[in-house]
């Protein structure tokens, strides 16, 4: 019921996972390949369906101390910020290293400092972005479809080898800022002005349904035949206070389009720029936001 109290005029409420009898065959008959990494997930894949492991919390502490250190070393060492941006056999190495070290430490010891504190609120983001996205966006345009079946062993390229997986997402085409990278190589920039419109027009969708992404990156959206979707909901906020906050320091910041990464993108068309942040500062600010919101 509060779900649909949330949605604007003429919306349909979010549906339940489609259920399945069993798991899709592709995921049972190959090894999944792993297709990426977060601080909480690891995510494996096969041609069409995505699922994924949920890391401990010792690799998350791990994680966290590792990107503590490279903000220490990027003082030092010229790239030393991007040292630790893509997974890799060395990184993985070293976070199987420091995870070692973190289980000789007591849990609460942890908890007691700045890396605890961060881990609580990755935690909290986390589970709020979680429960905000089945609440009001699984089963819509928004996010990518969502199967669920019973409980099954699939083979996961490197550790563990297997996992035991109930559920699995619509596998996108690629993500948003993939998508961008690849149009803007081949010079087709009107379609690379067209995917960032789809962008802010589906931000203003979830807006309309009450929630907002603290993390608009482009790699955490994705592109599902002429759509953009959501991908990773662990940014989503439904608490105004919070939402006015972000905004106010996004209206103070540098250019939209450089804090996108689209700088180097977008350089052989400053005017698409001009009219992307022309675009961005109209829509994302609070005026933009409550003309959405659902009352």
């Amino acid at each position: 019921m509060l779900a649909m109290e949330r949605l604007g005029n003429g919306q349909e409420p979010p549906r339940h996972p489609r259920a399945l009898s069993s798991a899709p065959a592709e995921l049972t008959c190959q090894r999944l390949q792993r297709i990426g990494e977060g601080v909480g997930k690891v995510v494996y894949a096969s041609e069409h369906w995505v699922v994924r492991r949920e890391r401990s919390t010792s690799e998350i502490i791990a994680l966290i101390v590792i990107w503590k250190l490279a903000r220490r070393i990027a003082h030092f060492i010229p790239g030393g910020d991007k040292l630790f941006d893509k997974p890799s056999h060395r990184n993985r190495l070293f976070r199987v290293v420091l995870q070692s070290l973190v289980l000789l430490v007591p849990r609460g010891l942890w908890y007691t400092t700045h890396i605890g504190e961060m881990w609580r609120l990755y935690r909290f983001r986390s589970e709020r972005g979680e429960s905000l996205a089945q609440t009001y966006l699984h089963g819509t345009e928004l996010v990518p479809e969502e199967v669920i079946f019973p409980p099954t062993r699939v083979q996961v390229g490197g550790w563990p080898g297997w996992l035991e997986v109930s559920q699995a997402t619509q596998r996108v085409e690629a993500t948003l800022y993939a998508r961008l990278v690849e149009l803007a190589e081949k010079g087709r920039f009107d379609e690379v002005e067209q995917w960032l419109n789809r962008f802010l027009e589906l931000r203003q969708a979830g807006w309309s349904r009450g929630v907002f992404s603290m993390d608009a990156h482009l790699k955490n959206f994705g592109v599902c035949g002429d759509r953009v979707v959501l991908i990773d909901t662990g940014g989503l906020t439904d608490s105004w206070s919070e939402i006015q906050t972000r905004l106010g320091t996004e209206q103070n910041d540098v250019e939209p389009h450089v804090r996108l990464g689209l700088a180097p993108l977008l350089a052989p068309r400053p005017d698409i720029a001009a009219r992307f942040n022309s675009r961005w500062r109209a829509v994302v600010s609070s005026d933009g936001v409550r003309q959405h919101w659902p009352e």
